[in-house]
């Protein structure tokens, strides 16, 4: 392939399949094409298993491209089945809204705005799909399904075989897909649509019902689903979500946890979730001999696509401060106590579960029972352990839990 823009996308991971790269490729080379991807607005934040489609999309801006970022109003109002054991919890149509607004916060942040050529596009499906009369969408777009051919989807196949409920209201989600994808070719001059691997057979609906109806040539790209060394599923920790919006995880928090990536995802994530050159990173792996300074490299890059160059080298420099230093950082996350509370003192099994530090007192039990809790680097020993004034020094102490996770505790 000459397409820098596929050439880059293959060489960086994240290409799956295409429905026709060769010509992709020929179109792409000749003029710059618009390509979207769809996200489900089912919580107020993405987490960062939607990173790399983002990525994705920043990666059709550098080579020149346009991207639609299509946040499902529309489709979220049914749930998409793929991958799913159940039916997704119903959200009303202002909760949507709200998550609408909240997760374009993070786009306006990673992709470009300030080029006029590359701007992307955002686009809510609520607009076409509750606009539509049911009788003749059945004549006009259903008429180009076959029961037979929706039967053989992964995203139907696998909770019919497992016996698990399939509502029909989730059974038509791939026909409002493909329906999406005809719109944006229609309207928006859209020739391509991304999506993860899972999101296969979707896609090709859509590009089918384009040359059934338009008669025109559509194209459909996935990238792979990332699964951890480990085995474990991209974005969820035992601690929940890694959430991409500032109010749900902080920029330290975030900055964590790509420093503490398994040795075995590092290279796959600095050419996932870093800009930094292809032959520039393999000049890194070839000189550095220590893992942890690659790591540190991964998540200041992380960081700084999402937070900010600012954000990235605090949370550097607080992690220095934390594990390096004798003392304790003022960029930690911080939990305030009121003076009136801890002069009558508060044990410490209720504060860690009272600030969701743990989820339960038996966790928080065990946790100080195998050394994992510490009140300015000094152990506790004793679950029945009262936090008082004596415990703070110029009203603030440093609460860690295990390795990794610090607090500064305020007195207000």
């Amino acid at each position: 392939m000459k397409n820098t823009f596929l050439q880059e996308m293959e060489k960086r991971g994240y290409l799956n399949q295409c429905t026709d790269l060769r010509k992709l490729a020929q179109i792409s080379d000749k003029k710059h094409i618009s390509g979207y991807i769809g996200f489900d607005c089912t919580a107020s934040s993405l987490h960062v298993g939607s990173l790399l489609q983002i990525m994705i999309l920043k990666l059709m801006q550098k080579h020149g491209h346009r991207p639609i970022v299509l946040l499902g109003g529309g489709t979220t109002l049914i749930g998409d089945p793929s991958g799913k054991d159940a039916t997704r919890k119903i959200l009303n149509q202002n909760e949507i809204k709200n998550n609408i607004q909240s997760i374009k916060k993070v786009f306006k942040k990673i992709l470009d705005t300030s080029n006029k050529n590359t701007t992307p596009v955002f686009v809510d499906n609520a607009e076409w799909l509750t606009k539509l009369n049911y009788i003749n969408f059945l004549r006009e777009i259903g008429s180009h399904f076959t029961i037979n051919k929706m039967l053989t989807f992964d995203s139907v196949k696998l909770r019919l075989e497992r016996e698990q409920s399939l509502s029909y209201m989730e059974f038509n989600y791939m026909i409002l897909q493909a329906y999406d994808f005809y719109q944006l070719y229609k309207n928006n001059n859209c020739i391509l649509q991304i999506g993860g691997s899972d999101q296969w057979g979707n896609i090709v609906n859509g590009t089918d019902l384009i040359r059934r109806i338009l008669k025109k040539e559509a194209f459909g790209l996935t990238s792979p689903l990332i699964t951890l060394a480990s085995g474990a599923k991209m974005g969820k920790t035992e601690k929940g979500a890694i959430w991409l919006n500032e109010d749900l995880l902080s920029a330290y928090d975030y900055w964590q946890f790509w420093r503490n990536t398994d040795d075995r995802d590092v290279k796959r994530f600095l050419n996932f979730f870093t800009e930094i050159d292809l032959q520039e990173l393999e000049d890194k792996f070839k000189k550095e001999k220590n893992i942890n300074n690659l790591k540190v490299l991964l998540a200041n890059e992380a960081t700084k696509i999402l937070h900010g160059e600012e954000a990235s080298r605090k949370a550097e420099q607080t992690a220095k401060d934390t594990f390096q230093g004798s003392g304790f950082s003022a960029n930690l996350p911080e939990i305030e106590i009121s003076l009136s509370e801890i002069k009558k003192g508060i044990n410490i099994l209720d504060f860690v579960t009272n600030n969701k530090i743990l989820p339960s007192k038996s966790e928080a039990r065990r946790l100080i029972a195998n050394k994992g809790l510490k009140i300015d680097n000094i152990l506790v020993e004793n679950e029945k352990k009262i936090l008082d004034l004596n415990d703070f020094k110029r009203n603030v102490l440093k609460l860690s839990y295990g390795k990794k996770k610090h607090y500064l505790v305020k007195i207000i």
